[in-house]
């Protein structure tokens, strides 16, 4: 039996960058004090903010509800909200839905469900059939277009999502090995606009891995089953590239992040936050006239007049 480094209990998991195991209640105490850190070191949650999560039903999302909750659910001067999109997707979007309210409902933390099909008159299958641009394409645009409308709208100052180490160090080399700097530099807003919710990642500095621990040793409900849709040919590359580098580096993907916020400053002054305008047609905020949003659902509503 493998005991954990710092007092002798069985181990639950081993750290390979820090070389040690770690029983459960050393664990648990890490991740959250990670946890604590990032939020901490961002600015993340404020006094008197009111904070929608971005709530999926995966093992990230709803760790992090779990864990958000944990931590600051005492805090009479917080509120907490979770939005879950219902993008359509048959056999896969149903059973996260089950999940997000069936955690919600245990933590006691209003829900709300928000579908694309009550919204863009048709799922993500439908768009699917219909358009010509990937799967990914749709469900990232109008994904983001409703987690902030309904934040907004709910009255909420930040939206956390549950993006962990492994996600942001992979978002950044894709955007470094594609030279989009300007992407890069979005990574880490600079300041509050209006019509847009600040976006918070707590997670970001704790692994994938540890986020699936910590929600089974608290038997939290997950699923660990991926999006049909989700398959992307240059970012499972990075992956790959990244998985295999700290499997023989420990502590690279570490590495990776404190060198992207030691260019943040540089990065900030390289490509300052533009000022958003009002999309023409919706309202929402957007660098051009019209949102991307309303691009795409007029590109679908085009197409689907014509095969009708």
């Amino acid at each position: 039996m493998l005991k954990c480094d710092l007092c002798g209990r069985r181990a639950v998991i081993y750290q390979r960058f820090a070389n040690r195991h770690l029983c459960k209640r050393h664990f648990v105490e890490h991740f959250e004090r990670r946890v604590k850190y990032a939020i901490k070191k961002f600015n993340m949650i404020e006094k008197g903010d009111k904070i929608a999560i971005a709530l999926s039903g995966g093992k990230d999302s709803v760790t992090l509800t779990y864990v958000l909750h944990k931590l600051y659910g005492h805090r009479n001067d917080l509120e907490f909200v979770a939005i879950t999109i219902d993008e359509g997707i048959e056999g896969y979007r149903p059973p996260t839905v089950k999940i997000a309210k069936k955690i919600t409902k245990e933590l006691g933390i209003e829900h709300h469900v928000v579908s694309f099909k009550d919204n863009f008159g048709m799922t993500l299958d439908e768009m699917v059939k219909i358009g010509e641009k990937k799967p990914c394409t749709y469900c990232g645009v109008f994904r983001k277009y409703l987690l902030n409308k309904t934040a907004r709208e709910l009255g909420c100052t930040k939206l956390a999502t549950g993006h962990n180490l492994d996600d942001e160090v992979q978002t950044i080399l894709l955007n470094f090995l594609q030279g989009d700097i300007a992407r890069l530099a979005r990574l880490i807003p600079q300041r509050v606009q209006e019509g847009l919710v600040m976006r918070i990642k707590p997670f970001r500095e704790v692994y994938e891995k540890e986020v699936v621990v910590y929600g089974l040793l608290h038997g939290l409900p997950m699923d660990l089953n991926e999006c049909p849709y989700s398959h992307f040919p240059v970012r499972d590359v990075v992956r790959d590239f990244i998985y295999n580098f700290e499997e023989k580096y420990p502590g690279r993907k570490f590495s990776i992040m404190r060198s992207f916020e030691a260019l943040i400053p540089c990065l900030k002054q390289m490509f300052p936050q533009i000022e958003l305008n009002k999309c023409e047609r919706c309202g929402e905020p957007t660098p051009k006239k019209v949102c991307q949003a309303c691009v795409l659902l007029e590109e679908l509503r085009s197409k689907l007049g014509k095969t009708s």
